[in-house]
């Protein structure tokens, strides 16, 4: 049975290393699959479950909440472009998603221009 920490890989290609109890993924750990995707997070039980970030073989991202391996509660998902989604979600929804802007900081000078007549000179 295993306990503690460690690092297994399946038959199948899929490479865990992180924290065991009872012989289940249990605490902090990172799951990679052949595919690219990876977990990093928080397992309970062998499934995703707590703060977490999960990367797709295409470089889509979310971090937040997991439940039993779904998106759960408050997150950000980067997309493909690289713009960041923030919101709820629930299992495979999201509600009320917010686009997340970092802009570069601008500092605006003004200078006052004041033109005058002189009065009272040839």
């Amino acid at each position: 049975m295993r306990k503690g920490s460690g690092t297994q890989t399946s038959a199948s290609g899929v490479t865990y290393t992180g924290e065991w109890d009872n012989d289940k993924m249990n605490g902090r750990g990172t799951l990679t699959h052949p595919s690219g995707a990876i977990y990093s997070g928080l397992f309970r039980d062998n499934m995703y479950h707590g703060k977490g970030t999960y990367r797709f073989p295409d470089g889509t991202e979310y971090t937040g909440t997991f439940n039993n391996n779904r998106f759960e509660g408050e997150g950000e998902f980067t997309d493909s472009q690289g713009l960041v989604w923030t919101g709820m979600f629930h299992n495979k929804a999201a509600l009320g998603l917010k686009l997340k802007v970092n802009m570069p900081l601008f500092v605006l000078n003004f200078i006052r221009l004041t033109c005058f007549k002189e009065e009272g000179k040839r």
